[in-house]
């Protein structure tokens, strides 16, 4: 089957590389959710101790939350129910087991950290003459940048063939770009075609049937059977050689391993919000990652990128259906990965998370895009709810679903708890939950959530290596001391964020998919208050809890100055001179990528 423009491509330049190869056809059929599950094979990695790790993790939880929630509700029992009170004890409940059990996951993961115990596969074997099969690389990419996109590409591919890999892998660029801007994506392909050091092959789709998973089906079904794994990445993503091949030793050497997912950093950062996460990411994201790894064992998550995919069990397991019903909730299901890590253990599979250096991907550079990215992950975690009852699936993948749908339940449920609150102040004078409940809970509270951040920092002052890294102790101190702050007048700008995008999914409104905003710019102030309005409302509402209880309004004070300050916050962390500037002073440090940033590199030229 000849691509749109082959023939216009092999007469412009007769020593240009063959698009595509031969094909190799492999069923993928579409998978029913529904009726007998499907037969299984055994499982040959699962870590010992698994049921008493999760039970572990479920117990802990539990006696925090039931021993908070107890506390609340004799405290309210003895002030008097009425039915804000209620309400206040319905949002309480699972709002504290949702903090604790984030706290409590990452407590496990900072003792495996600190005690020298990695999680996971030990080790990643890095010998490229380990493999024995063919590996394909798959990029897909939409209307992306073709400069940026094309050189992340050539330096992969530099960095594939320097470990030894260039006999075994081929990488894909799969493009679902609009036709103009496939004529600059082939036109990048061809200059990179001839020069790089492993085969490096171009396909666009005239249409974009179910996005990116359609994309990946469709190459499975053309050429999967020619190919043993297949590592899936993100047009942002970037891999060193070594870990691709390392991946792909691990695949070889364990068969049963039907997907190892590997937990990517940030790259490429250059806004002040890039600089912050990318800190936040490196600095407290490992003890949480660690604390993941330990329970989920061979029923690890997928995250659709920077993960390497056993291509026959995928086409065997993980055809999508689509959903009943029109979209938001209905039609192709949008976050496709986490369902599709379902389904593959689903089917006997194993599902792994590594820890591994050379993993990266970038991030949205301003706090807007980042919402818009957030938005559409609401819509489709919140599909998975209409999953869970699939036959044949494990407890551990359900666990999964229901975390990942929650995270956008628990913002609304804080917003309502803040809501009950502040009109118990105004009609009664008092809020319950902080005048009456004992003190102990409300510190509790506040370890909870803060717990994590300042067990990452002790995990980074813990060695010398990591210390120097970060810019050195003092680097690391004054990083966190800008980070906790800005945390704090962020939080109530994402809760209004994702509850007026729960909103709109309710209302029938899509997310959308257009492509992601990955080029840095300055977002004026005055352009963000429009979108702003119910922020700032809020705020003042807050705010104005100071003229009935002084006392109260200083516990609702950060959430009053972090949407007040909304805009500012918005507009001076899009800015990539402050960025610089806080890198200059030495702020958000970080160790450096394994390759170099390829953000530079122009793969059209030469």
């Amino acid at each position: 089957m000849s691509e749109p423009g082959s023939q216009a491509s092999a007469t412009s330049s007769a020593a240009a590389p063959p698009m595509l190869p031969a094909e190799a056809p492999l069923d993928m059929p579409v998978q029913q959710l529904e009726g007998p599950p499907p037969a299984s094979i055994e499982v040959r990695t699962q870590p010992p101790g698994l049921l008493v790790k999760r039970l572990l993790l479920i117990a802990t939880t539990a006696v925090l939350s039931l021993s908070a929630s107890t506390e609340v509700r004799l405290a309210f029992s003895r002030a008097g129910l009425d039915p804000l009170d209620l309400v206040l004890l319905v949002l309480f409940v699972p709002l504290f087991s949702w903090i604790a059990f984030g706290f409590v996951n990452s407590a496990i993961g900072f003792v495996q950290l600190i005690s020298g115990d990695h999680p996971g596969f030990t080790a990643i074997p890095g010998p490229a003459r380990a493999l024995r099969h063919r590996v394909a690389v798959l990029m897909p990419v939409y209307n992306e940048n073709v400069d940026a996109t094309f050189g992340r590409v050539a330096a992969m591919a530099r960095s594939i063939a320097a470990s030894g890999g260039a006999p075994w892998i081929d990488f894909f660029i799969l493009s679902d770009s609009s036709a103009e801007n496939g004529l600059r994506e082939q036109a990048a392909w061809q200059a990179l075609a001839r020069e790089a050091p492993i085969t490096v092959y171009y396909r666009r789709r005239p249409v974009n049937t179910a996005r990116k998973p359609g994309n990946i089906a469709d190459w499975v079904r053309r050429f999967g059977a020619a190919y043993e794994s297949m590592l899936v990445l993100d047009a942002d993503s970037l891999m060193t050689g070594d870990a691709i091949v390392g991946m792909a030793s691990i695949m070889e050497e364990r068969p049963s391993i039907g997907l190892l997912q590997t937990v990517p950093m940030i790259t490429n950062a250059r806004t002040l919000f890039q600089r912050w996460m990318q800190f936040a990411s490196e600095a407290y994201g490992p003890i949480a990652t660690a604390g993941l790894l330990w329970w989920s064992g061979s029923e690890a998550n997928f995250w659709g990128h920077n993960a390497i995919v056993r291509t026959r069990a995928f086409a065997q397991s993980c055809g999508l259906p689509e959903l009943p019903g029109k979209p938001p909730f209905g039609g192709h299901i949008q976050s496709h990965d986490m369902l599709e890590s379902a389904l593959l253990r689903r089917r006997g599979w194993a599902v792994h998370m590594v820890m591994i250096d050379g993993s990266y991907e970038e991030y949205p550079p301003t706090m807007v895009d980042h919402a818009m990215r957030d938005r559409r992950w609401m819509q489709g975690n919140l599909q998975h709810l209409r999953v869970l009852d699939s036959t044949g699936l494990h407890w551990a993948s359900r666990l999964h679903l229901v975390i990942g749908a929650s995270a956008y339940l628990t913002s609304p449920g804080w917003l309502l708890l803040l809501l009950t609150s502040a009109l118990q102040v105004f009609f009664s004078g008092q809020a319950t939950l902080i005048g009456v409940t004992s003190p102990v809970v409300l510190w509790l509270t506040v370890l909870l959530l803060f717990g994590p951040k300042l067990m990452g920092t002790v995990w980074l002052l813990s060695s010398p290596v990591r210390r120097r890294a970060f810019g050195g102790a003092g680097g690391v101190l004054r990083s966190v001391a800008l980070d906790v702050p800005m945390a704090i007048l962020m939080a109530p700008v994402t809760m209004m964020n994702q509850t007026k995008a729960l909103a709109a999914l309710a209302l029938g409104i899509p997310s959308g998919w257009a492509s992601q905003t990955r080029e840095a710019r300055r977002i004026p102030v005055r352009s963000v208050l429009r979108n702003l309005r119910e922020h700032l409302a809020l705020g003042v509402g807050f705010a104005a809890i100071a003229w009935v209880d002084p006392t109260i309004a200083l516990w609702f004070s950060p959430i009053t100055l972090g949407l007040l300050s909304a805009p500012w916050l918005i507009s001076w962390t899009s800015s990539e001179a402050l960025g610089e500037r806080a890198q200059a002073w030495g702020f958000f440090r970080v160790p450096p990528p394994q390759m170099g940033d390829p953000g530079e590199a122009d793969a059209t030229k030469g």
